[in-house]
């Protein structure tokens, strides 16, 4: 415990006294920690972009059309493959789903967004937050979620256009937002919910659509009576329902195109800055051991054993890391709230502490080679009476 405590005093004393190196090297720890915080919030934010409305799902399997190879917008179903899988033993509810692209114009800048067909209060339509689901048939009425009032000034009651290209022409279309969801992003854009007829009329069709309006799903969201079957659920409703493939939550959004991709470079631009503070940390502190070897010799002359040096020097690395950390992880915070929602930076708490964690303990494992060289330094050689 004496030597725990000689050393603390020996580490804090010396940055207390170069109070002005440690600071600049304590702005470059900050720095790397604020680079290493938003990359996993941007990770975590382009994740949620993508993935949003299908992980938050009321279902445990999505069905897709046969060799479809589980992509949303290459499947298109019959429009009685819902009523098959209905009547399939163990499925509790299931909800058809109708994916397109469409621009609201009748806000002062165009806003791009997902309009996506479903049946108001069955698997693939979100829970309200605010007024009431839109009506059946052809109802010129629409759900939107949160994404669009941030970046909009719409609420319920109003009445929004949208733009959609019929065969060759423009055709506008007005609906009224009669309720509101959670942020349910999808394909990265905010989202508009309505029903399956007024989808097909207003989606973006090609010549050859016009002549149909019988609106197809691209996918069915299956609620399970038993979540727990769900590997036994999707081998019986493809051997009961024709035509059909089915993947649980996790294996669609995996299939999502560019979601692992995309998540595979932002983790490694996480990785590799970690690496970087590592060679920073390690650096700085190797060339601050060289400087005072003069002085960890005096200190090894008169008494002070490896155990007090080394542990010293853990101290003064851990103490600076931690200030570095502190000093960014204060300033993430405090960029974050200029951020706009059109920026997907997403503060996950588990992300989050997991990269502080990374980052406190890079400070020792950079300062390692530092540490050793302390202890193995020889009195006499140091003080060149040897």
């Amino acid at each position: 415990m004496r030597n725990f405590f000689l050393a603390t005093y020996l580490a804090v004393k010396e940055v207390f006294r170069n109070k002005g190196r440690f600071f600049l090297v304590a702005l470059v720890i900050a720095l790397i920690t604020m680079l290493v915080l938003f990359i996993a919030a941007l990770g975590e934010g382009l994740s949620n972009a993508n993935r949003q409305y299908v992980a938050n799902l009321d279902a445990q399997l999505i069905v897709f059309l046969e060799k479809s190879d589980y992509l949303i917008n290459s499947s298109r179903l019959e429009t009685n493959t819902v009523k098959s899988i209905r009547r399939v033993d163990g499925v509790a509810d299931a909800g058809p789903i109708y994916i397109s692209n469409t621009e609201i114009v009748s806000l002062p800048e165009p806003l791009k967004i997902s309009m996506l067909g479903a049946e108001a209060e069955r698997p693939g339509m979100p829970p309200l937050l605010e007024g009431r689901y839109f009506r059946g048939g052809a109802a010129r009425e629409a759900v939107m979620d949160m994404s669009v009032v941030q970046r909009t000034d719409l609420k319920v009651g109003d009445e929004i256009e949208i733009r959609s290209t019929q065969g060759t022409e423009d055709e506008f279309y007005t609906l009224k937002i009669v309720g509101l969801v959670d942020e349910q992003a999808y394909s990265f854009q905010p989202t508009i919910f309505v029903p399956a007829s007024t989808w097909e009329l207003a989606r973006p069709q090609s010549a050859s659509d016009l002549n149909d309006d019988t609106p197809y799903p691209n996918i069915v969201a299956v609620k399970l009576k038993d979540p727990a079957q769900v590997e036994e659920m999707r081998l019986r409703l493809q051997n009961q329902v024709s035509n059909i493939e089915v993947a649980d939550i996790p294996t669609t959004i995996e299939n999502i195109p560019g979601y692992t991709a995309q998540q595979g470079t932002v983790q490694t631009q996480g990785v590799f800055t970690l690496l970087i503070g590592i060679l920073v940390i390690g650096g700085f502190f190797q060339i601050q051991i060289l400087q005072k070897v003069p002085q960890i010799g005096v200190l090894k002359a008169i008494g002070s054993s490896n155990s007090v040096v080394g542990l010293a020097a853990v101290i003064q690395i851990i103490v600076v890391t931690a200030l570095g950390v502190g000093i960014g992880g204060g300033l993430t915070y405090l960029f974050s709230l200029g951020f706009p929602p059109t920026i997907p930076l997403e503060f996950n708490g588990t992300r989050s502490l997991l990269a502080i964690i990374l980052l406190l303990l890079i400070g020792p494992l950079g300062g390692m080679v530092s540490i050793i060289y302390a202890v193995r330094i020889e009195p006499l050689k140091a003080l060149r009476l040897g």
